[in-house]
């Protein structure tokens, strides 16, 4: 765990709002541990005043899973709001474009963001994608197998995997796609290195810029071709197009490359569930579900909303302009709406978590990401009856100071 000179700050009192402050350091935590400091503000049973270690004031932080569920879903709190606004935050600087993103939209311009994008994301197109990522699976899995055990499962699974079917999704051709992994990694760690965070978002964007101005000349009907034409039919901007594809694709190729892989560690450290998924394959899109809800997979917390107006809200008054935080990791974690919350259970049957966020920001890619993690599990756990860590669990050595938490390597016998 790393040290950190602000964890040992105690509490301190906002003078405007006559509220405890609470400083959430994000230091690293141990491989897949629960951060304490969210389950000290769960015990509190009421919204929290944080500050995050960047930006400046402090915000409110909803913990609880019906206040995460109110305060992302009343419109009275505003994304668009944020805009131009230096606020407490987890990261040095904004991951999305401020000016043409669906993550700063609100209703109904986000409406019709969402509605652009989700031509490409419908259950029709997930099913004739689902193919070619088995195939991509199979692939890779064979050149693992070649080199031979020891292999990094992250290195010949969970990195190019989510990469290539999002990169698939877009139209991408192959050799736009190179280094782009590492890009999207570093783009999502930018606490040890700001600045290269910065520029490998710049670089990520002009490839996007690219493969736009190449789907207008050779036409398709992937995602790509979505975006180019509702930019040329004036539904989007064309800053909204290449916003839209950036973060589909960095989003899309970090986040399921670090949660693939934590799912696969925590099976490979809780021999039960493992076997239980052996014995009874079927289950695995129920138990997937309820890996998304038990892994920590982010540090922190993501964008937050800005108040309108006076709202009332987890007991407590959140004053017209003022920021709220919600995590969507506690509210996985409620033990009002999960019974033992902490515990990873295959039979809580249909769960409705919040992995992939909630209300009018709820991730337009949770498809894809759901049928990439129950590929990746299925056809591990088919292939190989002795899937086994090659290492002992406590040397796996996992990314320091990233957005979202994974295995830097994840080594594996067969």
């Amino acid at each position: 765990m790393t040290s950190d000179p602000h964890t040992a700050l105690k509490p301190e009192m906002d003078p405007a709002s006559d509220e405890t402050v609470h400083f959430w350091s994000l230091e690293d935590l141990e491989a897949l541990e629960f951060d304490p400091f969210l389950q000290d503000r769960l015990r509190e049973k009421r919204a929290a005043r944080i500050r995050l270690p960047y930006g400046e004031g402090s915000a409110w932080l909803m913990a609880r899973y019906a206040d995460v569920k109110a305060a992302t879903t009343d419109p009275r709190f505003s994304r668009q709001e944020l805009v131009g606004k230096t606020i407490t935050a987890s990261s040095p600087h904004a991951i999305a474009s401020q000016k043409a993103s669906l993550n700063y939209a609100d209703p109904p311009r986000l409406n019709d963001m969402r509605r652009v994008v989700a031509r490409a994301f419908t259950g029709k197109s997930m099913q004739k994608l689902r193919p070619s990522v088995q195939q991509t699976v199979d692939t890779l899995l064979d050149g693992m197998e070649r080199q031979g055990a020891p292999a990094d499962l992250v290195e010949h699974l969970h990195g190019p995997l989510p990469l290539a079917a999002v990169a698939d999704l877009l139209g991408m051709p192959h050799d736009m796609r190179r280094d782009m992994t590492s890009w999207a990694n570093v783009i999502m760690t930018p606490g040890p290195a700001p600045a290269k965070s910065t520029d490998a978002l710049k670089t990520v964007r002009e490839c996007v810029v690219e493969l736009l101005a190449h789907r207008r000349e050779h036409r398709s009907e992937d995602l790509a071709g979505v975006l180019v034409d509702a930019a040329d039919a004036g539904e989007i901007t064309e800053a909204e197009a290449v916003s839209l594809a950036t973060a589909i694709l960095v989003s899309g190729a970090h986040a399921v490359r670090n949660n693939s892989a934590n799912m696969v560690f925590l099976l490979l450290t809780h021999p039960q569930h493992l076997e239980r998924l052996r014995a009874e394959p079927d289950m695995i899109p129920q138990a997937v579900d309820e890996l998304l809800r038990y892994i920590p997979h982010r540090s922190g917390v993501g964008l937050p909303r800005v108040a309108t107006r006076d709202v009332e809200i987890g007991g407590v008054t959140v004053r017209a302009g003022e920021t709220v935080y919600s995590s969507y990791l506690a509210a996985n974690r409620d033990p009002e709406v999960f019974p033992n919350p902490h515990e990873l259970d295959f039979d809580r049957g249909p769960i409705a978590h919040m992995a992939f966020g909630n209300g009018p920001h709820h991730c337009v890619g949770s498809m894809l990401a759901r049928m990439e993690s129950e590929l990746m599990v299925a056809t591990l756990l088919d292939r190989y009856p002795r899937l086994a860590l090659a290492v002992p669990p406590e040397q796996i050595e996992w990314q320091p100071g990233a957005l979202i938490r994974g295995p830097k390597t994840l080594p594996v016998t067969w």
